[in-house]
């Protein structure tokens, strides 16, 4: 029994002595726990975001008026400001969706043909097919909006109610509603075959290039624990050369793991790369650049491979969860997507996002591009300052 008992108490005081397998152990069970929980549970993460929409009202009567401030005042929807919404038209509305700029758009019109009725008044709802919940959120508010103008045919602007009058369980009167006043318009997944596909490929392309990214680092610390490095540096090959030469590596390797996950996409998925493929290397080049950087940063930031996988596990899972490639980022709370711009995750996926579900060209990229090149410059600086000590060594 003894002898089993030392057994337990070796590992007992090598996991007490071990920072990165106690995180491993307890921290980050409980971290991703508070993640999942924020986003879905309404815990920290402020429950269910607003959903980011406009109003076009093309009829500009008094019942429109009614019902689009009716949909204005919903405290589940953040509408535009007041002096941007008086110019807006059908066309612009569907150009912010396209674009991202909002994440649905109400058009309120009235049906034409026939005689004038309380129930001419119908919605157009411009939608992005990959945010679902905005759509499902969005068509309700406009729903009950224009319902309630019916029940009571002359309302006050901006009085309509939220449900029929009180007393009036059947809402509307018999006869007044032909079917859903709400029409749903998908203004980028129609024409599209498995739209989503190429999202699910980014955010996995983006994940597992990471882990690879900070395997690839971890050489550096194997060849310096068997004196491998020792042996490079007392060459003419300079830290400099190796570094860089290490990042040309790990970065051509992202490259073609990205280049094969799109292409099983397109394959099998009917993905349209050959289409987008200028972006796609643009996107794909910074984004493994970056990732290279991230993963020589945290090499040289350890001083064992065992620092490096506990380290890497966490920090990946951690940017993948805040970043959108395990959870849609149409999901978390504003909160929970500004902490989300801090990791590679969210800027990729936007920019791949770009490319391959909005049909945006190349030149949008910018901010994506700009934010990569300048992250992996910063983390590359750091990398070569801390393996100064090496060179000392």
């Amino acid at each position: 029994f003894m002898s089993v008992w030392n057994v337990v108490e070796i590992h007992l005081r090598r996991l007490r002595h071990n920072r990165v397998e106690l995180a491993l152990t307890f921290v980050v069970p409980v971290a991703f726990f508070s993640i999942f929980a924020m986003i879905f549970g309404g815990g920290l993460g402020g429950g269910t975001p607003r959903v980011k929409t406009v109003v076009v009202d093309e009829v500009g009567d008094e019942r429109s008026t009614a019902v689009a401030e009716a949909i204005r005042g919903d405290a589940s929807l953040r509408i535009m400001r007041a002096e941007d919404r008086r110019t807006i038209t059908r066309e612009q509305a569907r150009r912010w969706v396209r674009g991202g700029s909002v994440a649905a758009a109400v058009v309120l019109f009235e049906e034409t043909g026939g005689e004038t009725r309380p129930n001419n008044l119908r919605c157009d709802l411009l939608t992005d097919a990959s945010d679902q919940v905005a759509g499902a959120l969005v068509g309700a508010v406009a729903s009950r909006a224009i319902l309630s103008s019916r029940a009571v045919p002359r309302q006050v602007a901006g009085s309509v109610p939220s449900g029929p009058p009180p007393g009036d369980a059947s809402g509307p009167p018999p006869g007044d509603v032909s079917g859903s006043p709400v029409q749903i318009v998908d203004v980028i997944g129609d024409g599209k075959s498995n739209p989503v596909v190429s999202m699910y490929a980014a955010g996995i392309a983006v994940m597992f290039l990471l882990f690879g990214a900070t395997g690839g680092g971890g050489v550096l610390l194997e060849e310096r624990e068997n004196q491998t490095l020792d042996r490079l540096l007392s060459t003419r090959l300079s830290m400099d050369q190796l570094l860089v030469g290490k990042w040309l590596y790990i970065t051509a390797l992202g490259i073609v793991q990205v280049a094969v996950m799109f292409a099983w996409a397109q394959l099998l998925f009917g993905v349209d790369v050959i289409g987008r493929i200028d972006g796609l290397l643009l996107m794909t080049v910074v984004t493994s650049g970056a990732a290279a950087s991230l993963g020589l940063f945290l090499a040289t930031l350890c001083r064992t491979r065992g620092q490096l996988n506990g380290l890497s596990v966490i920090l990946v899972l951690t940017m993948s969860a805040l970043g959108g490639s395990m959870v849609p980022r149409y999901l978390m709370s504003d909160e929970l997507r500004r902490a989300g711009l801090w990791t590679f995750n969210a800027w990729a996926l936007d920019g791949y996002d770009k490319l391959f579900w909005r049909d945006l060209p190349a030149a949008t990229l910018g901010p994506q591009l700009a934010v990569l090149m300048v992250s992996g410059l910063g983390l590359m600086t750091a990398a070569r300052v801390l393996a100064v000590r090496w060179e000392r060594d």
